[in-house]
């Protein structure tokens, strides 16, 4: 690097992080090791002012001690445009309006700052949604809040799972089999608590021998693990307990990784994770991907260094 690049990165609070897990904490680390200058804020600082794009920030300096590992200074209005280099978009979902402004505001600042990931295709590249591109990648999907088409896609699969569309974590994620009773009564609760449609899926088994977490830095492969759910879970997110391992990469892994690592590219994702259960691609996360900490330690591939070195290369830097 030839200059010293200024961060902004908008995530949530930096005092609450896990540091052993928390990937926008090792984006930090690696920034600061490079000699970038790092600002953090969080969405709620963040504002627009006559043309420009503001946030009230502070300078942080991070350490590897859990509970002592951030110097947070004194509170700066900080010009995104015209202040710093690169803007890492990284607070946590939901992926609600209030996510959807920020990214917004944030899309105004092309030309000026870079922002990571592009704002314009966070905003139009919904985790759930964009695998629909690639629809003989994924397994059986209905998105509908039509309860007759529901019905018959349950009829046609037996086993299935609902989950909110905008949903993250794990988070409402609901198996239902096909002598469950519940299931009329999970529906009337999904469309009380929201007007969206929600995503219906075949069950797949393979689940349980786990959800394979991969990541892809500018489109390209840096690798993948295995995140395997409790036993009795369905879901195996790191957030409802599940556990990560190392696992070997199937060519289907590779395949899929092929075919959607143009569009991440040319869309300006450049820091995504995305999910695949027995060769399925489930998910494209590109709000605030996790796992690189679970990625280094299984496979040695340091993909925040990945990101930051992708960075350099676009801004010439």
């Amino acid at each position: 690097m030839t200059r010293k690049l200024t961060i902004a990165t908008q995530m949530d609070p930096v005092q609450d992080v896990d540091i052993a897990t928390d990937s926008s904490f090792a984006m930090l680390e690696e920034a600061q090791a490079r000699g970038y200058i790092n600002y953090i804020y969080q969405p709620e600082h963040l504002s627009y002012v006559e043309g420009r794009v503001l946030a009230r920030a502070r300078k942080v300096t991070v350490r590897n001690k859990q509970g002592d590992h951030a110097d947070i200074g004194e509170e700066e209005l900080l010009d995104l445009g015209k202040q710093t280099d690169v803007v890492l978009m990284r607070q946590d979902p939901p992926f609600d309006m209030s996510y959807i402004t920020a990214a917004h505001l944030l899309e105004l600042l092309e030309g000026e700052t870079l922002v990571v990931n592009d704002p314009k295709w966070v905003r139009s590249s919904p985790e759930k949604l964009f695998p629909l591109l690639f629809a003989d990648l994924m397994p059986p999907t209905l998105i509908s809040r039509d309860e007759k088409a529901i019905a018959a896609f349950r009829q046609q699969h037996k086993d299935i799972i609902i989950k909110p569309l905008y949903g993250n974590g794990g988070a409402g994620v609901f198996r239902i089999k096909s002598d469950d009773s519940n299931y009329s009564s999970l529906l009337e609760m999904f469309f009380a608590m929201s007007r969206e449609p929600v995503m219906v899926q075949a069950f797949l088994p393979a689940v349980a021998e786990g959800d394979k977490r991969i990541i892809l830095i500018d489109g390209e492969l840096a690798g993948g693990f295995n995140r395997i759910p409790q036993k009795g879970e369905t879901r195996s997110n790191m957030h409802v307990g599940g556990t990560a391992a190392a696992i070997a990469l199937s060519e289907q892994d590779l395949e899929i990784c092929r075919r959607i690592g143009p569009e991440l590219k040319k869309r300006g994702l450049l820091f995504v994770g995305i999910d695949v259960i027995d060769g399925y691609l489930t998910e494209v996360n590109v709000t605030s991907p996790t796992g690189v900490r679970a990625l280094e330690s299984f496979t040695g591939v340091d993909a925040v260094k990945l990101m930051w070195n992708a960075i350099e290369s676009k801004l010439g830097a």
